[in-house]
């Protein structure tokens, strides 16, 4: 039956009664109000009329030859085709009992001839609307019925593959990070049961979890909704470790806001990647050098003279061969990094010595790209790993030498701030919302010394390096810190560099707790920023 707004008439309307008379007059009533009548005066021809083309009302007349009103309404009703046609019956008949009949048979409703014109148009008027709004709830029934099937199949779907996926998953509250579902696969992992688990807390089971790093991951969900390659170390229960990495995710369950994790265990990779760290450090270090040591041989003519040429492609293979070995050892020290195999080692030093150092190692450098390189530290005394600070120094300068153009300036500085580094495991970004910068190189002018303000707040060491180079792309500076970025694929044949020497001062600042970002302006230069934790990490002393 199409819906009543969808067609030019208000509504078709089945008139039955064997009366000529009265069939006019409802039709003509009816017809001059935009209803579509159909008048039939026998009971079997209107059924044949109603099946054969629904209507959307009928009024029935009861006393009829051959097939009366009351038989008539009783097939309509026991036809699936018509049953749902709300009929209203008009008769002279107006005994209650009459009435009562036609209720009973399925009537809507009864109109006692001779009828009032309005009183007919108002009952034909609500049953249809009537009709209409049940067709509507009876839609939105269907289409309900169909959502809770489809929400039914979906959460069938989703438990089978919880429970089925080789990688271990687990629910939990954010506000208290209390278990409400965990997999098979997870089980397996920890080595805990089930009763174990579902409805403790995280904190409630010796999982070897960092707080600091756990409560710093919970901040990053809140914030960005999803926190993706989170790794860490697992403690099962029976005390053995296991690094895992995690992906999590903020959902909502029943409102409340909850933490969807899927974990990979890495344990067998990270032992792959020690093995081969190891293989690499063995068997690729030691034959290289032992070939550096022969061409030093050879170049010096300890082994007899060479000509022009010779001694040309001596010193170019002794180039290579030793850039080689810094390739390889950059690919250590980062993979070590990365693993957390690479220990530490703080001690006591002094930012002016590290800053001379650093200078010193990079003098040649810049006196060969007519650089001048100007020192600004602040007379301060920390506790860090001095020889990786000082690579740390030595990388960003190195960049910033080989990036800057003859007769330009580098500056390295430093001093107290109170802005605190953010998540040290995160990408290193500007505040403007880069990453990172590409590399850069040059003459030594040290400033005197500026005493460090000290304020009562004062949290961190701000060390910047900037050049008058040729800057980054905007597009470039969320790249540069990964391993191989270089700003021009040009860069590394002409420059010399490996694409690794900012990743390698991103972990090394990250093990420290702090912070690298980089900020440039295209034809001006860059500034590499780092900041460095100095309370949180170890304690200062700082000196007048």
């Amino acid at each position: 039956m199409p819906k009543l707004a969808e067609r030019p008439y208000r509504a078709d309307v089945l008139a039955i009664d064997d009366t000529p008379e009265n069939l006019q007059l409802l039709s003509q009533l009816l017809t001059d109000r935009n209803y579509k009548v159909r008048s039939v005066t026998k009971g079997r021809t209107a059924l044949r009329a109603a099946q054969a083309a629904p209507p959307d009302l009928i009024l029935l007349d009861i006393n009829m030859p051959e097939m009366g009103g009351y038989e008539v309404c009783e097939q309509l009703k026991a036809d699936e085709r018509t049953r749902e046609i709300p009929v209203i019956f008009i008769s002279a008949l107006g005994e209650t009992l009459d009435k009562v009949r036609a209720f009973q048979v399925g009537g809507v409703d009864f109109v006692t001839k001779p009828f009032q014109v309005e009183e007919v148009l108002a009952r034909i008027e609500t049953h249809l609307q009537l009709c209409s709004l049940r067709q509507q709830l009876q839609a939105q029934n269907q289409q309900l019925q169909q959502e809770i099937r489809d929400r039914k199949l979906a959460q069938e779907t989703f438990t089978k593959a919880f429970r089925a996926s080789p990688s271990p998953i687990v629910i939990t509250t954010l506000e208290e990070g209390r278990f409400l579902e965990v997999n098979l696969s997870f089980l397996r992992l920890s080595g805990y049961t089930r009763n174990e688990v579902i409805g403790y807390r995280i904190n409630e089971l010796d999982l070897g979890l960092d707080t600091r790093r756990y409560t710093e991951g919970l901040a990053q969900l809140e914030e960005a909704g999803v926190l993706q390659n989170w790794e860490f170390e697992l403690r099962t229960k029976a005390g053995d470790h296991r690094t895992v990495l995690l992906s999590v995710e903020l959902i909502e369950l029943q409102g409340h806001r909850c933490a969807l994790a899927i974990a990979n265990d890495i344990t067998e990779r990270k032992r792959l990647e020690n093995e081969f760290i190891s293989l690499v450090s063995h068997e690729l270090k030691t034959p290289m050098n032992s070939l550096i040591g022969a061409l030093d041989l050879v170049g010096t003519g300890q082994l007899g003279s060479l000509t022009d040429k010779g001694q040309q492609m001596v010193t170019m293979a002794i180039n290579n061969a030793e850039r080689l070995v810094r390739l390889v050892n950059d690919i250590l020290d980062l993979e070590r990094m990365k693993s957390g195999t690479l220990t530490l080692h703080p001690k006591r030093c002094d930012l002016p010595t590290v800053f001379e150092q650093a200078a010193t190692v990079m003098q040649a450098m810049a006196q060969s790209a007519q650089i001048t390189l100007v020192v600004e530290p602040i007379e301060v005394q920390l506790r860090v790993d001095c020889d990786r600070i000082q690579q740390l120094l030595t990388n960003l300068l190195s960049n910033a030498i080989k990036f800057s153009s003859p007769g330009g300036t580098v500056w390295l500085t430093a001093q107290i701030t109170e802005e605190k580094p953010r998540d040290s495991r995160q990408p290193s970004a500007s505040p403007q919302g880069g990453e990172g910068e590409a590399a850069r190189d040059g003459c030594v002018n040290s400033a005197p010394l500026s005493p460090a303000p000290l304020p009562s707040a004062a949290c961190c060491l701000h060390v910047t390096v900037r050049d008058q180079g040729r800057g980054i792309p905007a597009d470039k500076l969320r790249l540069i810190f990964e391993r191989f970025q270089q700003v021009d694929a040009s860069d590394a044949r002409a420059k010399g560099g490996t694409g690794l020497g900012l990743s390698i001062c991103q972990q090394i600042v990250q093990q420290h707790g702090g912070q690298i970002w980089a900020e440039s302006t295209l034809g001006e230069g860059s500034t590499f920023n780092v900041l460095l934790p100095l309370g949180g990490y170890t304690p200062l002393t700082f000196s007048n």
